[in-house]
């Protein structure tokens, strides 16, 4: 009975020692589990208090068995955050960004304060951001957007100067930004406040941020005053985003601020001036400033006495029957010019134009200049208005026209604006050429200054123009080759073709991304913020390694520019039907143009096609989130319901309201893929904001691509 009672007393003994093992930093986050209401991917699991210390659990990592991070992002964890946290005192590192974490950011946190990074974006948390945090001087992270934050900036935060990385968009954020908060942040790179409710004015010291990078997101809040000219101290290449604020007055040309296309402005009615449309006032009634009057020098200003003492009421100008008579002998010898320049130029182009034997028009040999158009031989080609040699938009391209007309071509698609071929020089060079045909020699500068921006483009997922030709009968342009064919039919196959292999949920997901980048590169840092406009899978081409290009930019406005349709037959490149010929006893070609009908491509098409003309960035907006929507559901835009037809962007929604199961609407080619199908749903979620019908409720695609981004796979 003794020996026993030992043994109990032992066992006991031994218990308590396993219990209390556990250090005091495993304690801690032992409170952080508890908080925890639910894990139910089991996250936590393994934080057992058995442990001698947390080193060894999920998301905890430590350093000389000290804990120097906690990172548990998307795991979907649902509580509070405890303030014994910061018990922590060697935490560097916090990342528990899209779970389902609710509750105020706890004072007890912020007393490690050692930390370095603290990332809490995507959860539920509210409350204001406690003023302590400014003694976090080694803090160079601070993530807190998609929350439910309110109040104002603590004035505190300016202390932290070792930041690098603010963002606290798409909260409730109210209140001026602390005084001070431009010259504060000397390391601060990336900035985003977008979508609070800051108000006041912006900080005329922004300007002093000289390391920012990207873009500086401050649209959509309730910013008011003028536009510091300031900001235009900061770095050029960064894009200043003031959309949707109450800004007002002129907008400084100064720096970082000009050659901004209007899109960075919009949603202020106050602001006026360069690049906005609505002028300043100043400017409406063409008054200028008194001091900006010029006189000359023998004239007083209008109004000064005469040497009698007397007001002068002779006019100091010219008398108007004076400007008339300037005008019209302007208007009369303009009209002069004008008709020597046509009888001239007439001339010039009936007796300089010497047709090859296979239909192109070359000129050079056998042309007799008409001497109104006799030119400098200093000129460049590109600046001739008759143009009759290929143009090279890019240094590396070594080949010249002869060698393009002399290589093997074949037909790889036709669309509505031209035919495309394959074209292998002999060198083995691969390139595609599009012809858009004949018609129209009277803009060629104009078809010049468009062809030459666009060929500025340089993005890894923006096909490149390398070069042009132009002529009376001929214009080319010249890309690079992408080897793949195009997404429509990496998605759904080829025509005539039963079986295909099908792009696993990560290679689509690689090219959901690939899209957006280019697009935020066309949109934000191209030079004239372009609009693509015609947005489809038929114009996404797949490269090597599956990496998506956007192609067809600016396509629509070359070939109106150039006129004509593309009919002319020649016998160096193939006609259609002799391709086909070729084609029937060789392999089938890539599908590098797809046909798809107008019902098809109108599915692309934003709502407000139907009433506005000229495409906007948020029209690409919603082709984009069509595009998402195809490639998760592998329909085509199309979808056929019983009897009738709808198209993918209802047929989601009907599907989403009434609440069907996500294999319902996912492309069966990725039922081995439902692993993912968190990242499915998130970007099904992406998807339909995209195609909201509300231009104004459409994301940008920046917003779009970061977002794109934190979702973590990559192909395989």
């Amino acid at each position: 009975m003794f020996y026993n009672f030992i043994l109990v007393l032992l066992l006991l003994c031994n218990s308590h020692s396993l219990v209390d093992s556990l250090n005091e930093e495993g304690y801690a986050l032992l409170s952080f589990k508890q908080s925890i209401a639910e894990d139910p991917e089991g996250s936590l699991s393994n934080w057992n208090s058995s442990d001698s210390n947390p080193c060894t659990w999920n998301g905890i990592t430590c350093k000389d068995q000290r804990v120097v991070s906690l990172s548990i992002p998307k795991k979907k964890l649902s509580g509070f955050l405890p303030s014994a946290m910061g018990a922590l005192s060697e935490l560097r590192h916090v990342n528990l960004r899209n779970n389902k974490l609710y509750g105020s950011l706890p004072l007890g946190l912020l007393q490690a304060l050692g930390l370095q990074s603290l990332v809490l974006y995507g959860n539920s948390l509210s409350g204001s951001v406690p003023n302590v945090i400014g003694k976090l001087k080694y803090l160079q992270s601070l993530d807190l957007s998609e929350n439910l934050f309110n109040g104002s900036l603590p004035a505190s935060i300016i202390q932290c100067k070792r930041l690098r990385t603010i963002d606290l968009s798409q909260n409730n954020f109210t209140g001026f930004l602390p005084e001070g908060f431009g010259s504060g942040f000397v390391s601060l790179e990336k900035l985003d406040l977008s979508f609070n409710k800051f108000n006041g004015s912006i900080p005329s010291d922004m300007g002093n941020l000289s390391s920012l990078q990207g873009t500086v997101d401050l649209s959509h809040n309730l910013f008011s005053g003028a536009i510091p000219a300031s900001l235009g101290n900061l770095p050029e290449k960064v894009y200043i985003d003031l959309t949707y604020n109450n800004l007002s007055g002129p907008i400084p040309q100064t720096g970082a601020l000009m050659n901004r296309g209007p899109t960075a402005f919009i949603g202020n009615p106050g602001l006026c001036g360069p690049p906005l449309k609505n002028p300043c006032s100043s400017e409406v009634s063409g008054a200028s400033p008194p001091s900006s009057i010029p006189f000359l020098p023998d004239n007083s200003p209008p109004g000064d006495s005469d040497d009698n003492g007397e007001k002068s009421g002779k006019a100091r100008g010219l008398s108007k029957t004076a400007v008339i008579a300037i005008i019209v002998s302007d208007v009369i010898g303009i009209c002069l010019v004008g008709l020597l320049f046509s009888y001239c130029y007439s001339r010039f182009w009936a007796r300089s134009m010497v047709k090859d034997e296979n239909g192109f028009g070359k000129g050079g040999k056998g042309k007799k200049e008409c001497l109104c158009f006799r030119r400098d031989d200093t000129e460049t080609l590109s600046e001739n208005m008759e143009q009759y040699d290929l143009v090279a938009l890019d240094t590396q391209v070594a080949f010249d026209l002869d060698e393009l007309l002399k290589a093997s071509a074949f037909v790889l698609g036709k669309s509505g604006i031209g035919i495309v071929y394959k074209v292998v020089l002999e060198e083995g060079i691969t390139l595609a050429v599009r012809r858009l045909g004949e018609g129209g020699s009277q803009r060629f500068k104009e078809f010049q200054t468009e062809v030459e921006a666009i060929g500025k483009l340089r993005h890894p997922n923006v096909v490149t123009l390398k070069a042009y030709y132009w002529s009376v009968d001929e214009k080319l342009l010249i890309y690079d080759y992408i080897p793949n064919g195009s997404l429509t039919t990496a998605l759904h196959g080829k025509p005539g073709l039963v079986s295909f292999a099908p792009l696993s949920w990560s290679v689509r997901l690689n090219i959901m991304k690939g899209i957006a980048k280019g697009l935020v590169y066309l949109h934000e840092f191209s030079p004239k913020k372009y609009v693509h406009g015609d947005l489809k899978p038929n114009n996404i081409l797949l490269g090597q390694n599956m990496e998506p290009r956007i192609s067809d930019f600016g396509l629509g406005r070359l070939a109106n520019i150039a006129g004509g349709s593309p009919t002319l037959q020649s016998n160096r490149i193939p006609t259609e039907k002799s391709q086909e010929r070729q084609q029937k006893s060789a392999a089938p070609t890539e599908a590098y143009v797809v046909s798809s009908s107008s019902n098809l491509g109108s599915c692309y098409q934003a709502p407000e096609s139907l009433k506005v003309v000229k495409p906007s960035q948020k029209w690409d907006v919603y082709s984009y989130g069509v595009i998402l929507l195809e490639m998760i559901t592998g329909r085509l835009p199309m979808v056929q319901v019983g009897s009738s037809e709808m198209d993918l962007v209802q047929w989601t929604q009907l599907n989403i309201e009434e609440k069907k199961p996500l294999l319902d609407v996912l492309d069966p080619n990725l039922m081995h893929d439902v692993d993912k199908e968190d990242e499915i749903i998130a970007v099904l979620k992406i998807a339909m904001a995209c195609v909201h019908s509300s231009p104004e409720r459409r994301p940008i695609m920046r917003h779009i691509s970061d977002a794109l981004d934190r979702l973590t796979t990559s192909a395989v």
